[in-house]
């Protein structure tokens, strides 16, 4: 069989791979949160499979034109979670707020869609200069390995006790997956995320920590139901929550492609351009989001992590892979199988990728000297957004819902914060010698 066949195969399954790696935890969180039941998260798993792979293909495609992975967004989970918590106090019924949170994610998308037509976003593009773009993807690495850390861990329901065998497990494979991308040569290291989760995945089938299905379902092609949640709602809240959170995407997306496109040794090529694209396309798969009830997607910036790691490059594999998963996702009994993987193998692949993310954004922060006003912006924007972070919580839970949307959300204070900073607290200027 021909080599390049043969490469460009396992190449499009490694994508695959990642792809539903990044989109498989999430839903489990959000179903979990939302007190939804097993067929329900399934039926989730499968929109959000589905979202997944059409955003990540048009994004390929018609927007930013990268090997970009596109997956939930943890941002918007944040808030998803938080407004769960919210409606229980309220209704005690956290599904009450879904509508409202859909509503808000059509509202972004169509805001998104704007700017990427009318090109106004390049008139803000200053604003996230190598210093802010490096401090949103440290504090982005930083929020989401708490996640993943948990995830790996394998807690056991309310009482949040690990189960130790599957964690040991998930370690073994944030090992593996480190020293097979450093250490390993030729295809190994280019397949390490993949042989990875494949050993993982076999360990835990053998010690009896995973299952294979043998359900069977009576529909061998489904198509992802709309409106699962209701039809989207709006307030003023909400609105409000839309607005600042498309600012956010906004950094994402300029810090997802700055990073992709430096590990492809392209950073300067038509940034502009590209990035009016991917928010086009961004803009596109928040509706289609908001009409299949699913969770948001947006470009991972930490694709840049897994490109270095793999030394992949080539972007038909990677279309290939997006088309392969949104297919898939019609078949119920192949979503089924495929979600089975176990949560804390997906969630150690993940983090290995991240320890080349906080790379990326080490480097993007030294673009430019680290003066003593630079060192001050990052370490305010640290110190609070990170405290954010650790507070407990609810503690906000007295304020109306919009603030806290804003305050209980580190990543967004910490984003807001260094890019004030940056505008308002201007270098000092040193007058020149007689």
């Amino acid at each position: 069989m021909d080599k390049k066949y043969i490469n460009g195969t396992l190449s499009t399954f490694q994508w695959f791979i990642f792809l539903l790696a990044n989109a498989i935890a999430l839903p489990i969180v959000i179903g979990g949160a939302f007190g939804l039941s097993i067929d329900e998260i399934t039926s989730l798993m499968q929109r959000v499979f589905f979202i997944v792979g059409i955003s990540s293909f048009l994004q390929g495609f018609i927007g930013h034109r990268l090997p970009l992975a596109d997956g939930p967004a943890g941002s918007w989970v944040s808030i998803f979670v938080m407004l769960g918590a919210i409606a229980i106090q309220q209704t005690g019924d956290p599904q009450t707020a879904l509508p409202l949170l859909m509503g808000a994610v059509f509202f972004a998308g169509i805001l998104l869609i704007v700017l990427g037509i009318s090109g106004l976003v390049q008139k803000i593009l200053f604003l996230f200069s190598p210093l802010v773009t490096g401090t949103f993807l440290l504090l982005l690495a930083l929020q989401l390995s708490g996640v993943f850390l948990e995830g790996m861990l394998a807690t056991k329901g309310d009482s949040a006790v690990p189960d130790y065998g599957m964690a040991a497990i998930a370690f073994f494979v944030f090992i593996l997956v480190i020293l097979l991308s450093n250490k390993g040569k030729g295809w190994v290291k280019s397949y390490a995320v993949l042989i990875g989760i494949l050993a993982g995945w076999l360990i835990a089938l053998v010690l009896g920590k995973a299952s294979i299905s043998t359900q069977t379902h009576s529909a061998l092609f489904q198509v992802p139901e709309l409106f699962a949640w209701g039809l989207p709602k709006l307030n003023a809240g909400m609105i409000v929550t839309a607005i600042l959170f498309s600012f956010l995407l906004i950094s994402n997306t300029i810090a997802a492609v700055t990073a992709v496109r430096q590990s492809l040794g392209n950073d300067t090529k038509n940034f502009e351009s590209t990035i009016n694209r991917s928010l086009f396309a961004g803009g596109i798969s928040h509706i289609l989001a908001s009409g299949f009830s699913s969770l948001v997607v947006v470009p991972l910036p930490v694709t840049a992590g897994f490109l270095q790691m793999t030394g992949e490059k080539k972007i038909q594999p990677f279309l290939f892979a997006s088309i392969a998963l949104a297919v898939l996702a019609l078949i119920p009994s192949i979503v089924h199988v495929l979600s089975l993987l176990p949560g804390p193998i997906a969630n150690a692949a993940l983090m290995a990728s991240f320890i080349n993310m906080i790379a990326i954004a080490l480097t993007s922060l030294t673009k430019e000297i680290l003066d003593q006003r630079r060192l001050s912006i990052l370490g305010i924007t640290l110190l609070i957004s990170m405290g954010i972070m650790f507070l407990p919580t609810g503690l906000f839970s007295t304020l109306p819902a919009v603030i806290q949307d804003i305050v209980s959300n580190g990543l967004l204070v910490g984003t807001i914060l260094v890019i004030l900073l940056e505008q308002f607290w201007k270098p000092q200027r040193i007058s020149e010698k007689n």
